[in-house]
């Protein structure tokens, strides 16, 4: 019987948090109004805490897990324990950590919508609405290409890593204190740079963001014209906002309300590519709509397109990036996200419906004009005896 406890561990772990994702789904509403809010707190204690060092302590920490179950499987073979009681521990150890990333973070998952926490009324669109909403974001990315810093090859030439950090969290700021959207109201502590990025580049890993230790982190090798967005995107899971098409979403509202020209092309940049590809990809109207938007690209931006596309064509390893995928979508689907890693792109739904919002309909104006009775135009004196 003693073999079998760290498999009877593993199991009560596992229940626990079966138990807690079972009560989040049905008690969403009721973790919507409480859970975000106190785990925002744990979050920024967390990461002033764990900033004291430059590198993220929790790949320290997964070094020395790493090392402890190789150790302890050594000493298995040689001191000749049960292999099948060993196996059992090492498997209450990694669903004791789910656990506690369940209550330290992934009830978030369960927690209202990002629309719904900012009162923005998602609704279903046509493709014209769809092609509209690409053309504002190409037009805005086409404005501000030409702005941004450039090498003597033409390519973007932004600020270093660090620096960019620092300013990542001034969107956020802008978002909460002068847009009034107390949802991101979170920590604002700089992200820190991945750490073994040639691994995570080859899987197509652009960040990481950790709950138990209250980091987030950013593959430093990907392009410059997405940096400042996967910034902002790892700092909103940080902040509790949890499905990636909501942290998308949120990475585009505070990249665009920084007053730094960098982020604003990073934001409307990705915000183009999203919507461009949902584009190209409805039907064979919508392809050609996406033909015509195409045709307005400026250089700049389909020459920065295009050495965003390479980069990670030519250094991404596809069996590697399947892998990365498969337990990313496993992870999401497990922690409450239907969609899985189709999530990523939905976030042209929040787009559409955003540029609908607050560019499309602000732009609608009625003249009022006092009514005259004897203004022909106004009344119809059709059908009346002796009207003029």
């Amino acid at each position: 019987m003693k073999y079998w406890f760290g498999y009877l561990t593993a199991a009560i772990f596992g229940g626990i948090t079966w138990v807690l994702m079972e009560f989040g789904q049905r008690f969403s509403t009721l973790v919507d109004m409480i859970y975000p809010y106190v785990i925002r707190t744990l979050q920024s204690m967390l990461a002033e805490w764990t900033a004291a060092v430059e590198f993220p302590v929790w790949q320290l920490l997964a070094v020395v897990l790493g090392v402890l179950i190789l150790a302890s499987f050594v000493l298995m073979v040689v001191l000749k324990w049960n292999a099948i009681q060993w196996a059992g521990w090492v498997l209450a150890v990694f669903s004791g950590l789910f656990m506690l990333h369940t209550m330290a973070w992934g009830l978030n998952y369960y927690a209202g919508s990002l629309a719904d926490d900012m009162r923005l009324e998602v609704s279903s669109y046509n493709v014209d609405e769809l092609a509209e909403a690409t053309q504002y974001y190409r037009d805005k990315a086409n404005e501000l290409a030409a702005q941004v810093n450039r090498d003597g090859s033409g390519n973007v030439d932004f600020a270093d890593f660090e620096t960019l950090a620092q300013k990542a969290g001034d969107g956020f700021h802008s978002l909460t204190y002068d847009y009034h959207y107390p949802i991101f109201a979170g920590s604002t502590l700089p992200v820190k740079k991945l750490g073994w990025a040639d691994m995570y580049t080859s899987m197509g890993i652009t960040g990481v963001t950790f709950g138990l230790t209250g980091e987030a982190s950013v593959n430093p090798q990907i392009p410059d014209v997405s940096l400042p967005f996967t910034m902002a995107h790892e700092m909103a899971h940080r902040m509790c906002i949890a499905p990636e098409r909501d942290a998308n979403f949120a990475a585009f509202l505070a990249c665009t309300a920084n007053s730094d020209p960098e982020f604003q092309y990073s934001g409307y940049f990705m915000a183009f590519r999203y919507c461009y590809s949902a584009l190209s990809s409805v039907n064979d109207q919508s392809a050609a709509a996406a033909a015509r938007v195409n045709d307005g690209v400026s250089q700049q931006l389909r020459s920065d397109m295009a050495a965003y596309s390479n980069f990670f064509t030519s250094h991404q390893d596809g069996a590697a990036t399947n892998l990365a995928d498969n337990i990313n979508d496993t992870y999401l689907k497990v922690s409450g996200d239907e969609s899985g890693v189709d999530s990523y792109g939905e976030v042209c739904d929040l787009l559409v419906n955003w540029h609908i919002h607050t560019v499309v309909l602000p732009s609608i104006t009625v003249e009022d004009s006092p009514f005259d009775p004897y203004d022909e135009t106004q009344v119809d004196l059709s059908g009346i005896v002796n009207a003029r």
